[in-house]
């Protein structure tokens, strides 16, 4: 047993949406730690580059801008990333929207926008890169991680109707696909994660102190805590995790918050 290259990703290629900032932007800078050729997406070109940019100082990574909320932006994105490389080994779906508002007021923009992104947006990127990621697949398992949360496993005081929908769905939509990928040397599995900060997660990024009392580890998580799970999901570490998703939120999902 060489436990040396168990989590090692040495080689490989990644590609990661929403990976300008955020949960994304700590996975990538993980995962390029690990060797691993990283693209980054995001819908908003200047920031994507810019991130790139930086994470280069780490390892290869490059920026391609896309908007895969729709599959003709998630096929868009299949096409620039075949300019670069003809395989994929890690696809981890991360780009994601949240909406907030009463129940009486609460928009169908507000579910379309959110559940397009988070929930539909994973299904048809990963069916249009399948045929790149079996091709990755040879002396290696191909990996896809879905980035759920914890609003998808229990219930958030916050009024986020379709976000809460939506990473529920992700979560099952997870077990769905591994079933039929693992045929194929595709392991599927998601991370929930809980607290952390970000642009989307503002609370956690600006009330870190207030949030971190109702986290029994207590603190909110550090850029380390989603590296770690996701290069475990992503390296031969993981290979027999098929299906599952990890939670990593310092207990909250217990604790009844």
């Amino acid at each position: 047993m060489d436990t040396t290259r168990l989590f090692s990703l040495q080689g490989r290629s990644a590609l990661i949406t929403g990976g300008s900032r955020g949960i994304g932007r700590m996975i990538a800078e993980g995962f390029l730690a690990q060797g691993a050729r990283v693209y980054i997406s995001a819908r908003k070109a200047a920031a994507c580059d810019q991130a790139a940019k930086e994470l280069s100082a780490f390892g290869t990574c490059v920026s391609l801008p896309a908007d895969v909320s729709t599959v003709e932006g998630a096929k868009a994105l299949v096409e620039a990333y075949a300019r670069h490389e003809d395989s994929l080994d890690i696809l981890v779906n991360n780009a994601g929207a949240a909406w907030g508002a009463p129940y009486d007021e609460f928009p169908e923009s507000g579910w379309d926008k959110v559940v397009d992104l988070n929930l539909k947006a994973p299904f048809f990127l990963t069916q249009a890169l399948t045929p790149m990621l079996k091709k990755a697949a040879t002396d290696h398992l191909a990996k896809v991680i879905n980035i759920a949360s914890i609003d998808g496993i229990s219930v958030n005081p916050l009024e986020t109707y379709s976000y809460a929908a939506s990473k529920a769905g992700l979560i099952q939509l997870t077990r769905r696909m591994a079933l039929r990928l693992a045929q194929d040397r595709i392991a599927v599995t998601a991370i929930a994660p809980g607290a952390f900060a970000s642009d989307m997660n503002k609370e956690a990024r600006d009330h870190g102190d207030e949030v971190k009392g109702r986290i029994p580890a207590g603190r909110i998580g550090e850029p380390e805590d989603m590296a770690g799970a996701a290069i475990f999901l992503a390296s031969r570490a993981g290979d027999y995790v098929v299906g599952s998703t990890l939670v990593v939120d310092g207990g909250v999902i217990h604790s009844g918050r």
